[in-house]
Formats: C-alpha cells, structure tokens, sequence
C-alpha cells in the first residue's frame, strides 16, 4: 500500500499529484495490464526476436 506523507497546510491537489507519481513510479497498472491475459514464452520471445531484428535493420541503414 502506497502513504503519502502530507505536510501541514499541504493542498489535497499536491498530495494527490505526489500519489499519482508514485503509483506511476511502482508499475503496478502496468503489471495488471500485462497480467490481463497469458501470452506463451514461445510468443514473448518470438516478439522480442521480431523487435531485435528490426532495431538491427534500423541501424545498418544509417
């Protein structure tokens, strides 16, 4: 669970901007989102070989 101190006479806006930056900060929607559905180690590693190439033809061309 994520705190947030907030000083005395702190505005609720700037509390709720430090605990935006935060959550962002510790990946948890973006864990959820992958967690969403399985995707096979075959096709996560199929994905990153597809990627690696390409970046791999990008550089050589310049």
């Amino acid at each position: 669970m994520l705190q947030i101190p907030v000083k005395e006479g702190e505005s609720i806006e700037r509390a709720l901007k430090k605990y935006k930056k935060k959550f962002e900060k510790t990946g948890v929607l973006k864990q959820l989102r992958e967690r969403k559905q399985y995707i096979k180690k075959s096709v996560i590693r199929r994905q990153q070989v597809i990627k690696a190439e390409y970046v791999e033809r990008m550089l050589s061309e310049e």
